[in-house]
């Protein structure tokens, strides 16, 4: 069986805890020059292309510059950063809960992405820690939406990063959330919720939709107070966005949602109501050590009045 060619390291440093952008030209094309595919290619276009090149941003992997010369190459990498729009910071602590020489766990407040993408990049937990910890080989083993709250889990070592992502596509982790929704009382908890859910990337929404199952969350009433309702989910997947999905067809959407069930107009963020969605605790056995994980979040959903649970008997079987 044939090896794959190991991808060269970055011959381009992090800049601000970013990985800089690395690019494969196609193996077919009709371009005379790198600098022509790069141009048509790029968003931002042919003069900011010819700008880069100018000022020997764009390198190959022994670090030598691509000028606008340079002939066209099949399979050619090149590497470069780009230029980052300003960002809103996120005015929110990013908490260390753990600490070894394998991982990192942190208690991530609202609204902070998990990883650059998008217009978020800077102002990423990722970022953040790479720049503060001094760890540039940081990585996530996961991803938590950025408007939820809660533990997510990094790898200090990007050659055991793979180990602890199979936790979770191999379903060997547990996870607990807390959310904020209205009460009903005629609704039969706790039970486990079953559906098909699939999320076009140019929609904002993910959908549920006819066909076998693909998203499993178990669905359990802590209290009630005020008309409001503290649930604790379990989810046994992890499609995207299928929380907020599947408390939505539940009726009970979660308080401060601006995706579901209704989508609130851009610009409309609020950083005095975040999405009332907290990922409460991991655990699982570690892939490297073999030591037994638990890791409890320190937050508190800001919504639910005098920040206690009112037990509840309601019980109801699966459906």
């Amino acid at each position: 069986m044939r090896r794959r060619a190991r991808t060269p390291d970055s011959p381009l440093p992090q800049r601000e805890g970013v990985d800089p952008v690395r690019l494969r030209l196609p193996g077919e094309g009709h371009w005379a020059t790198v600098r022509a595919h790069l141009a048509e290619r790029l968003a931002p276009g042919a003069a900011v292309v010819d700008a880069m090149l100018e000022r020997g941003e764009f390198v190959r992997a022994d670090g030598s510059a691509v000028t606008a010369q340079t002939p066209y190459e099949p399979g050619l990498l090149v590497w470069f950063h780009r230029e980052l729009a300003p960002e809103e910071p996120v005015p929110f602590d990013l908490s260390v809960v753990y600490r070894d020489a394998h991982i990192l766990v942190v208690d991530k407040p609202h609204f902070l992405a998990t990883t650059p993408r998008g217009t978020h990049v800077t102002d990423t937990a990722l970022a953040r820690l790479r720049r503060e910890l001094g760890l540039p080989g940081l990585g996530a083993a996961h991803r938590l939406d950025r408007l939820t709250a809660g533990l997510v889990l990094f790898t200090v070592r990007p050659e055991e990063r793979g180990r602890y992502q199979g936790l979770f596509r191999d379903r060997r982790i547990h996870k607990e959330y807390e959310g904020l929704a209205p009460y009903r009382p005629e609704r039969a908890l706790p039970r486990t919720v079953r559906s098909r859910i699939e999320k076009d990337r140019a929609e904002l929404v993910a959908r549920e939709v006819p066909g076998e199952p693909n998203a499993v969350t178990e669905v359990e009433l802590l209290g009630h107070r005020a008309g409001l309702g503290r649930y604790r989910l379990v989810p046994h997947t992890g499609r995207t966005h299928q929380l907020r999905v599947h408390m939505n067809a539940l009726g009970l959407p979660l308080l401060h949602d601006p995706l579901y069930p209704d989508v609130l107009p851009e610009g409309t963020e609020d950083f005095a109501r975040p999405l009332q969605l907290l990922a409460r605790s991991l655990e699982f056995t570690d892939p490297v050590t073999g030591e037994r994980h638990r890791f409890e979040s320190g937050r508190e959903l800001s919504a639910w009045p005098g920040r206690d649970v009112r037990p509840t008997d309601d019980r109801a079987t699966d459906a």
